[in-house]
C-alpha cells in the first residue's frame, strides 16, 4: 500500500492526485490521506486551505482511514514519532515507511510498495506519461457565470495565451524571501516577446490576485485582464487558463496546472527557471524533467 499525504492549495493537491494516479497506473494499491484538512490541522497550518479536489466532477479518489495510515506508518502522521522510529530514521532512513520529499525528483519511489509519502511532487517527470489521462479525468463543473462560458468560446476562436501573475500571499515577508524576485517584469516581458515572435497575433489573457497591478503593467489592446472569478470561483481561472492555446506561468502550481490541462497540440508552455529562491537551475536537468516547457530566468533569459 502506498499512501500519499494531500496538503496545500489546489495546484499542490492536483500534483498529489497525479502521483496517486501514476502509482495506480503501475498496478500499486494507493490511497490519499486527507487528514491535513481536519479542523485541528487547519488551525495550526501556516496557510490553511480547503480540500478542493472534491470540487471537480467525479475524480476517482480513494482515501485512507486513520486506521489504514496507522497500520502502514505505525501512527498517524500528526502523532509524534516514537523513539524506535526516530532511531531507525537516523541510522537507516531507507528502512522506514515514512518518506518525505527532499529533492526535485525521486524516481526510486516507483519501486516501492509500502510507503507513506509526504511532498508536493511538482516535477512534471513524475506523471508526464499520464497527463492525457489526467486531462480527461479533471473535469470542471459548469460555471454559473456566463462570462466564463463566453470567455472560453473567445479563447477557442483566436491565438489565446494565458499569463498568470501571483502576488497576494507572495508579498508577505516570509513568502517574498522564498518566492519573490523570480517572476519579475523582465521575466514577463521576455515571455510575451517569445510568444509574439512565434505568434504575432497572440491575445494575452492576464490572471492575477492583483487586478490593479496587472492593468498598470500589461497595457495595449492585446492584453485582457480576467478579474471576476474570486473566492470559491477562483477555481475557474485554472479552467480558463487551460482553454488558452499557450500558457505563461508564474512560479505557482496553480498556473502549472492551467498549462498541464491544456491539451492544445504544439502549445507553448513557459515557466520560470526556478520555483523557489532556494533552488539552482541546472538547465540540462530542468529540460529533461520538464520536457516540452520553455524556461525563462528572472532576468529574462530563455534557456
Amino acid at each position: 500500500m502506498i499512501i500519499i499525504r494531500v496538503m496545500g492549495g489546489l495546484g499542490n493537491q492536483l500534483q498529489q492526485y497525479a502521483l496517486f494516479r501514476k502509482f495506480q497506473s503501475l498496478g500499486v494499491e494507493t490511497k490519499l490521506d486527507l487528514s491535513w484538512f481536519s479542523q485541528k490541522s487547519q488551525e495550526s497550518a501556516a496557510a490553511p486551505r480547503k480540500f478542493a479536489l472534491s470540487d471537480f466532477d467525479g475524480l476517482p479518489i480513494q482515501t485512507a482511514s486513520a486506521e489504514g495510515v496507522r497500520a502502514l506508518l505505525g501512527r498517524t502522521y500528526e502523532e509524534e514519532a516514537g523513539f524506535a522510529e526516530k532511531v531507525r530514521k537516523r541510522i537507516a532512513p531507507g528502512k522506514t515507511p515514512l518518506f518525505e520529499e527532499s529533492e526535485m525528483y525521486h524516481p526510486r519511489i516507483f519501486s516501492w510498495q509500502n510507503r507513506y509519502l509526504v511532498g508536493y511532487w511538482a516535477c512534471e517527470a513524475y506523471y508526464a506519461d499520464i497527463l492525457d489521462k489526467l486531462r480527461e479525468e479533471v473535469r470542471f463543473p459548469e460555471s454559473g457565470d456566463a462570462k466564463n462560458r463566453e470567455m472560453m468560446a473567445e479563447m477557442a476562436a483566436q491565438p489565446s495565451v494565458s499569463i498568470h501573475v501571483r502576488r497576494g500571499d507572495y508579498l508577505d515577508a516570509a513568502n517574498a524571501a522564498m518566492f519573490g524576485g523570480i517572476c519579475t517584469e523582465e521575466y514577463y516581458d521576455s515571455c510575451v516577446n517569445y510568444i509574439k515572435e512565434r505568434c504575432p497575433d497572440a491575445v494575452f489573457y492576464v490572471f492575477s490576485d492583483d487586478a490593479d497591478y496587472v492593468r498598470a503593467h500589461f497595457t495595449g489592446k492585446e492584453f485582457r485582464v480576467v478579474d471576476w472569478n474570486r473566492g470559491e470561483d477562483s477555481f475557474y481561472d485554472m479552467q480558463l487558463m487551460s482553454c488558452c492555446k499557450h500558457n505563461i506561468c508564474a512560479n505557482s502550481t496553480f498556473s502549472f496546472w492551467g498549462a498541464r490541462l491544456n491539451g492544445t497540440p504544439d502549445r507553448m508552455m513557459i515557466r520560470p527557471s526556478i520555483h523557489k529562491n532556494t533552488q539552482t537551475c541546472v538547465p540540462e536537468q530542468m529540460k529533461k524533467l520538464w520536457a516540452g516547457w520553455t524556461l525563462v530566468t528572472p532576468d529574462g533569459a530563455v534557456i
